[in-house]
């Protein structure tokens, strides 16, 4: 195997003006999933990430097959997940047996729709895996539309859920309403999912939501200071991802991976140093010390 053949920036000026769609998309997709991925670990949600991001790899392969719109297909094979963990999994401890359904029902419908697919192999593989010049103007709007949906969304329900996130009956007392919220998130979170496929694929949309978030709390407790360091967490995996990926035959998500683990060591290794010089460091899930109701 020749290196050159796998790595070569040559023409890497060249590259960069093909991909700027993709830039800008990777750097939307950092701040939706660094976001969302605060409420995900301090709610406890990652394998419910996993169940969602399964469904919306059925419904994008669906539509693949019918030759419909890929993106849409995704949200809508997102939207039903969300809406199937939110009816089904409604209590805690049943959530993780309903998305342990789920996701082997997804996963299989989806590998069902692409060995019906006899179109391109590439178009199959990015499925899973992620495609940084699939990216075209029009996708770019779709993307874009979606994630400011997704950000108007937590910019309206930020408090009272992070209220609700961190006790619930606290909150419930105190008039917020925890029961809308949980599957409202939900809603919310399968968004964030089905529009992050579009950069890392299915199999490893957990790496842009959640490994940028659990990051963070690491680092801080501070209720501005966690989702702020998790979205530019996210961003520097996602558009470094993007920017190595293009100099090299090796598919965006195993770089956006392997940079998001690199920050995540790092973070906890800043955090384990912190604690030993004794210093205060948070090991839960986010806590909030104050939120307004």
């Amino acid at each position: 195997m020749n290196w050159h053949d796998i790595v070569n920036f040559e023409d890497y000026g060249a590259l960069l003006g093909l991909i700027q769609n993709s830039i800008i998309a990777g750097a939307v997709l950092g701040l939706v999933g660094g976001l969302a991925g605060t409420f995900v670990i301090m709610r406890d949600l990652a394998f419910a990430v996993h169940g969602i991001s399964e469904l919306s790899f059925a419904g994008a392969a669906a539509a693949l097959l019918l030759g419909t719109g890929v993106a849409g297909g995704s949200i809508a094979g997102a939207l039903v997940a969300a809406a199937l963990i939110g009816v089904l999994g409604s209590r805690a401890r049943d959530r993780g047996s309903v998305i342990g359904v789920l996701m082997p029902f997804g996963l299989g419908l989806g590998v069902l729709f692409l060995s019906l697919y006899e179109g391109r192999s590439a178009n199959k593989f990015g499925l899973l895996t992620g495609q940084i010049v699939a990216i075209d103007t029009p996708k770019l709007s779709w993307l874009l539309a979606t994630s400011a949906v997704v950000l108007a969304c937590l910019a309206v329900m930020w408090r009272p859920l992070a209220f609700a996130s961190l006790d619930p009956e606290v909150a419930a007392a105190r008039g917020v309403p925890v029961r809308a919220l949980s599957p409202a998130f939900m809603l919310v979170l399968a968004l964030a999912v089905a529009v992050s496929m579009q950069i890392v694929g299915a199999l490893l949309v957990l790496a842009l939501i959640c490994t940028p978030a659990a990051a963070a709390v690491r680092v801080s407790a501070s209720p501005v200071l966690v989702p702020v360091l998790s979205a530019v967490l996210a961003t520097v995996s996602v558009v470094g991802g993007i920017l190595l990926s293009a100099g090299s035959s090796i598919p965006v998500s195993p770089y956006v991976t392997t940079i998001s683990f690199l920050l995540y060591g790092a973070c906890r290794a800043a955090g384990a140093v912190r604690t030993r010089r004794g210093w205060t460091a948070r090991r839960a899930p986010l806590r909030l010390d104050t939120v307004p109701t």
